[in-house]
């Protein structure tokens, strides 16, 4: 079965074809960091135009790629929650246009859980069951993943994300936008144990997290001491190793907790090379497989959403007819929540509507 994703829900235009829910036959982003970059973050009506402006161009060349006319295409899926409305509608009315004019079966699937079949792809795809830590710009989560689309949520984030707090800490810091990236790389250049950050790790036998107490602890060491650039390197590492090492912690945590002896680590800041560094090290000390994707399954892509697409569609879960009202694009798409009870949530302030 080939798989056309579609993914619009933040500042990334994404498409790509899969083949089974296994191979990637093309995936294709198209970025908006130089739109949003003069701004520090991400302005959710620009992204939202800039979506309206590259989502066909994106489609046709994901297509081209993959050798494949909109004949050859057996199904298409596509994000319909979290992330920001006005940009996931643009996604999902193109989606259900297409399927639509080509009788194809369509399915909404959630981000999240695209983050996790992000593991689906590479190959060697850890075995059911597994636990998977998801960190990203919006969320932290930890799930127990008992099948493709079994999920059983363990933990979140009670505040800032993790990525979250990387954007705001480089802001602080002057360094831009997107601030993962940047600390990341800065960090490389500074000593972790010069300046040391608390670790928030709440209750230390449940898997939730909070990041926001680390963001004001930099914040008052940089308005408390005079901090020029040659600090900068040093507060970035201490900084990210304050994140790290509750992340590592928490989720072979929940790992051992499950009895798992697999460990899957998606999500955008799992491209950060100290986090896939130090949990690889704490996964062979404690026993357990790690399996993180490539940096570039971990950002945000329209494969990872073809793949749990795949499963969705082989199961029927499908948005039927296409032009129903009733597809509906929800920022707030809770974790955990799956496709049928979603379509059943009440209208509200957080959910848009296509009519």
């Amino acid at each position: 079965m080939k798989v056309l994703g579609i993914d619009t829900s933040c500042d990334e235009t994404a498409a790509a074809v899969t083949s089974d829910g296994r191979t990637i036959l093309s995936n294709v982003v198209w970025s908006q960091v130089a739109t949003h970059h003069p701004y520090g973050g991400v302005v959710p009506e620009l992204a939202s135009r800039k979506h309206m402006e590259k989502i066909v161009p994106v489609v046709e060349e994901a297509l081209a790629i993959a050798g494949a006319d909109s004949n050859g295409i057996d199904g298409v899926a596509v994000t319909c929650g979290p992330g920001l409305v006005g940009a996931l509608l643009v996604g999902l009315s193109f989606a259900k246009a297409f399927a639509y004019a080509r009788g194809l079966p369509l399915t909404g699937v959630n981000h999240l859980h695209g983050h996790i079949a992000a593991v689906y792809l590479e190959p060697d795809p850890p075995p059911f069951p597994f636990v998977a830590l998801l960190a990203s710009g919006g969320h932290t989560n930890l799930y127990y993943v008992a099948g493709p689309m079994d999920f059983e949520h363990m933990g979140q984030t009670r505040d800032d994300a993790a990525g979250e707090a990387f954007d705001k800490v480089a802001k602080l810091l002057g360094l831009g936008y997107p601030g993962g990236m940047v600390i990341d790389q800065l960090s490389q250049q500074g000593d972790p144990e010069r300046i040391r950050f608390p670790r928030a790790f709440l209750d230390k036998t449940g898997f939730d997290f909070s990041f926001s107490g680390i963001k004001t602890a930099v914040a008052r060491y940089v308005h408390s001491n005079k901090c020029d650039s040659t600090k900068i390197p040093d507060i970035a590492a201490g900084f990210q190793e304050a994140v790290v090492e509750v992340l590592v912690k928490k989720g072979i945590a929940a790992a051992n907790a499950k009895g798992c002896r697999h460990l899957a680590l998606v999500g955008g800041v799992a491209s950060n090379h100290r986090l896939r560094e130090l949990m690889k090290e704490a996964a062979k000390d404690a026993g357990i497989a790690i399996h993180i994707p490539s940096p570039e399954l971990c950002t945000d892509n329209a494969a990872m959403i073809a793949a749990i697409g795949y499963h969705h569609l082989s199961k029927g879960k499908n948005l039927s007819p296409p032009s129903s009202p009733e597809s509906r694009a929800g920022g707030r798409w809770r974790a955990g929540l799956d496709l049928d009870a979603y379509s059943k949530t009440s209208h509200s302030g957080r959910l848009g509507v296509v009519r």
